[in-house]
């Protein structure tokens, strides 16, 4: 229901900003000025024309293809419609027990199965997009700018293999993310005697982890202490309400009662 929401959002507002926009003059008068949310997005993923015959970049076309403004905008409205009636499926038939059989009292169907297929088929639609769209394959790539955003155009992107994404590198900007700065054990180069020293944020990180963990476990004793013998849960067919784990029940004791007062 979520996705359907933001999908049909971001359809019904490209198409309504699409009504009010003025494509005449993309100079002095770009999109921005006009107060456009949605379609610079939409131009910065490589969507320069409209059916309308006119195109982001000032010329007029007489082709403008399928992906075109418009073109996504529905697709994101039909896209918002398929995941509201599933979610309203998924509502109507919340209760799992329905696809169980009678005969053996299993589940007829198999569950992780489909968690795994749709999760599958969600991995197969983003890495199509960026295996296809952004790199030039099967669409018109991205819009890729200089440093300073001043000139730019749509382009294809192409997976670049080098120093910025070597094993050292990524272990260095992972440690950042755990020790608060990039750390590496290069004595050479830094001249360090091997004795780590962090910065005050990397202290500061050390600490909040450090409580973190102590909390957690305080969690985990608190819920070992709560825990609720549920009939619902069927812990104990012959209890008839939720009582309290150890507040009434002696371990071994088939006599102690079993009911609240």
């Amino acid at each position: 229901m979520h996705t359907a929401l933001v999908a049909g959002w971001a359809g019904s507002m490209a198409l309504y900003e699409l009504a009010v926009f003025d494509p005449s003059d993309p100079v002095l008068d770009p999109m921005w000025r006009q107060g456009m949310f949605v379609i610079p997005f939409m131009t910065r993923l490589g969507i320069t024309n409209s059916w309308g015959g006119w195109s982001i970049t000032g010329g007029t076309i007489t082709n403008p293809g399928v992906w075109s403004y418009e073109g996504v905008a529905g697709a994101h409205i039909v896209f918002s419609g398929l995941c509201f009636l599933a979610a309203i499926w998924h509502w109507v038939y919340w209760d799992l027990e329905i696809f169980g059989d009678e005969r053996t009292g299993k589940p007829s169907l198999d569950l992780p199965k489909i968690f795994g297929i749709h999760l599958f088929l969600s991995g197969v639609a983003c890495f199509g997009f960026g295996a296809f769209h952004v790199t030039g394959l099967y669409g018109p790539g991205i819009w890729v700018s200089d440093p300073y955003g001043l000139t730019g155009k749509v382009q294809s992107v192409n997976p670049r293999v080098g120093c910025g994404s070597d094993p050292a590198t990524v272990k260095k900007y992972a440690r950042r993310a755990q020790l608060g700065e990039i750390f590496e054990l290069d004595r050479a180069t830094l001249k360090s005697d091997g004795v780590f020293r962090s910065s005050p944020r990397g202290w500061f990180t050390f600490g909040h982890a450090s409580f973190a963990l102590l909390f957690f476990f305080g969690h985990i004793w608190h819920g070992a202490r709560t825990l609720f013998r549920d009939v619902f849960a069927g812990i104990d067919p012959d209890l008839d309400a939720q009582v309290e784990f150890g507040a009434f029940q002696k371990l071994g004791d088939p006599t102690t009662r079993r009911q609240v007062v």
